[in-house]
């Protein structure tokens, strides 16, 4: 697991220093060129709405690895507005946790083990 922690570390390091950039050039605006783009049923917009679906993703896994459980909610939230902020760091953490092991990566470690008893 160490080259995928290694792969993370790059892309998010990579994602900062191009955020500061631009929020450098643009500021904070964020939201109202994100949705506009959106609207205006564009290249830029599908690539945004595209990534949305992958915040809504991001957000479900994060809360149903935590059983939908107050702090599996709250990352949930984070991961959605954090987007690859937040999972990056996520998967790193549940990547050490996980020694090794996919299933418990994937599953978290409820499942995993009750996966295992199952077989």
């Amino acid at each position: 697991m160490v080259p995928f922690r290694l792969l993370i570390a790059a892309l998010y390091a990579v994602l900062l220093v191009y955020t500061l950039v631009v929020i450098g050039k643009d500021g904070m605006g964020l939201l109202p060129i994100f949705f506009g783009d959106i609207a205006a049923v564009r290249w830029p917009g599908q690539f945004n709405l595209d990534f949305l679906c992958f915040l809504v993703l991001n957000a479900t896994w994060l809360t149903w690895r935590h059983h939908f459980t107050p702090l599996g909610l709250a990352l949930g939230i984070l991961g959605f507005f954090g987007g690859f902020g937040v999972l990056g760091i996520y998967l790193i953490w549940a990547s050490v946790r996980a020694k090794r092991d996919p299933a418990i990566l994937l599953l978290g470690p409820k499942r995993a083990a009750a996966r295992r008893g199952a077989a």
